[in-house]
């Protein structure tokens, strides 16, 4: 029968990107479930800290030195003097030995859902084992014989706390009485903007150029998902650019010339990023440091620079470190005119349905306060959306339910003629007025729709720890109730093929009440898959995050009771045969 095949054949697409999700992306997030609990580690030490360039022909940093076993985080951060940092969002600390923005803590995450949850550690000192921060400066060509600031430099300040009503001001005077300052402020969300002076008091020019880095020490504990980037990130030479760690590793350093743009490293839901002034050309680069631990920068150099005698030049540049929110990454996008800064978020290829969905599902928080309520109205909305497509397809589908009799029949009197029994039945379909095509479409045409909530789920940290309903608080994340471990009353931690909770359950049911408004198939075999389909997708989906579960459960009821209106106006029972 063509109308079972062509369903058969839209559970079979459906199903095979269900099971390519759960390859590429499920089994991935099951085996590094750690991951997003764990806080943001690596980097590297002043002592093995990478320079710029050290003149404008170098097409590579300077070879790090051998890494040396690093101090853990409290030693570091009592290694030398620092000013302390506070903001609303934010809170830290700058160490005056080299001016390193290397202690960072996010004030409004933590690693785990309640009370158990640690803030979020963002950067950590450059003296740590697992050093992670930004560094500025300015480099010159060795034969002009000026003394730059370095690593070791002891920087000198009047400030002791940064603030965003409060920035502060870096000095040190060099051998030949160049004196540099680096003035640091700070907003109230995740943005520094750093200005950077040379004030040259002798009577013969100064030639130099500025750079800032982005160094993280160790290998970065990412998650491995093909759904999402996390690693070396930028918009350089007006396109996006995204490089594996590994891809570091086996090619070597990737280099770019851009006029404007912005490069740094990212992680899930947190991001460092270097933004230059959007007018200034400049070169960009992601290297992976050789020698002892292995350690990734992102840098830019720009163009060299002359300090007239007598004379002060200056240059600013902006460094984001904190969480990748949507409302905050648009608005400093929009106030800087900085380039595609919005795809600092992983929108991916469908990014025309993937950020409206977002928007929509955002709006609809402010409505109802929780996410849980946003996703079954956003589910109403694309049913309403897909109601014409869905309304002719179940009309088709109770019209093939109806002629099933004169189906049998014909089955019956044709078994043995084949292509006559095909011949007849499409007179019949002729006849009636139906399309056994149209079955399948609704379920084909929300593939997108299911793909771009799974995405907006999975990469905004919007939908990160926001609870759903009753049991669920994390709606990133899969149903935590398992019916294996009879919903945590017996204390064991069951494989991931058994890790089934409530709501992939209930999608089952939902499923299963579905099908058997559908009209039965006359082959067996094919009433054995189709009964079977509702628990393959259990297993499938039990991995899924609870709240893309909850829109396929709550999206499988609204289409059965239309399915099940449409067939009583109709005159068809609907039960199946």
């Amino acid at each position: 029968m063509n109308e079972q095949k062509n369903l058969l054949a839209a559970m079979g697409l459906t199903l095979l990107v269900l099971l390519a999700f759960d390859f590429f992306y499920a089994k991935p997030q099951r085996e590094s479930a750690q991951i997003d609990a764990a806080q943001p580690t690596t980097s590297v030490s002043p002592e093995d800290h990478a320079a710029a360039p050290q003149s404008m022909g170098d097409a590579a940093l300077a070879a790090p030195s051998s890494a040396r076993t690093g101090l853990d985080r409290d030693q570091a951060l009592q290694a030398g003097r620092r000013i302390y940092l506070e903001t609303p969002r934010l809170k830290g600390s700058i160490a005056l030995t080299g001016g390193f923005i290397d202690d960072l803590t996010l004030k409004d995450y933590t690693t785990e859902v309640g009370k158990d949850g640690e803030p979020i550690v963002l950067l950590n000192p450059s003296k740590s084992t697992n050093a992670y921060y930004a560094s500025f400066g300015w480099t010159a060509r060795p034969e002009l014989g000026l003394d730059v600031p370095g690593p070791t430099t002891q920087w000198e300040t009047d400030d002791a706390m940064l603030s965003p009503d409060h920035p502060v001001t870096l000095r040190w005077t060099n051998a030949q009485g160049l004196v540099f300052e680096r003035q640091i402020a700070v907003d109230k969300n995740f943005m520094f903007t750093i200005i950077q002076s040379v004030r040259n008091p002798t009577d013969s020019p100064a030639i130099m150029a500025p750079y800032g880095l982005i160094s993280r020490r160790g290998e970065p504990n990412i998650s491995k998902y093909f759904v999402i980037h996390e690693g070396p990130l930028g918009v350089l030479d007006g396109s996006l650019r995204e490089i594996e760690y590994k891809d570091l590793k086996e090619d070597g350093p990737s280099l770019y010339d851009s006029v404007g743009g912005w490069l740094g490293l990212t992680d899930k839901y947190w991001m460092t990023a270097i933004i230059p002034e959007q007018t200034v050309p400049f070169k960009g680069r992601f290297v992976q440091g050789t020698g002892g631990t292995v350690r990734y920068q992102a840098d830019y150099l720009e163009e060299e620079v002359v300090i007239p005698a007598m004379g002060t030049k200056s240059v600013t540049v902006r460094l984001f470190a904190g969480a990748k929110e949507v409302d905050v990454i648009e608005r400093y996008e929009d106030a800087y005119e900085i380039q595609l800064f919005d795809r600092a978020i992983d929108w991916g290829w469908f990014i025309f349905l993937t950020k409206p969905i977002f928007y929509l599902l955002d709006f609809l928080y402010g409505l109802f306060g929780n996410f849980g309520i946003s996703i079954l109205v956003l589910t109403v909305i694309v049913k309403a959306l897909f109601f014409p497509l869905a309304s002719k397809s179940y009309v088709s589908m109770s019209k093939m339910k109806a002629v099933q009799p004169k189906m049998k029949a014909l089955q019956t009197r044709y078994k043995d003629d084949k292509p006559r029994l095909q011949q007849e039945m499409m007179e019949l379909y002729k006849k009636e007025k139906i399309n056994p095509l149209s079955g399948c479409l609704p379920m084909v045409a929300q593939i997108p729709v299911f793909f771009a909530l799974y995405k907006v789920l999975f990469i905004t940290i919007e939908m990160r720890h926001q609870p759903g309903f009753f049991w669920v608080q994390d709606l990133s994340v899969a149903d935590p109730m398992l019916l294996s471990n009879l919903f945590g009353l017996i204390p064991w931690d069951p494989p991931s093929f058994l890790a089934v909770g409530i709501w992939p359950l209930l999608m089952g049911v939902a499923m299963f009440f579905q099908m058997r408004l559908n009209p039965s198939a006359g082959d067996p075999m094919q009433q054995k898959v189709m009964m079977a389909m509702p628990f393959v997708f259990v297993f499938i989906m039990a991995s899924f995050p609870a709240g893309l579960v909850i829109y396929w459960t709550w999206n499988t009821v609204l289409s059965a009771a239309q399915q099940w209106m449409i067939m009583r106006r109709h005159g068809v029972a609907p039960t199946s045969t």
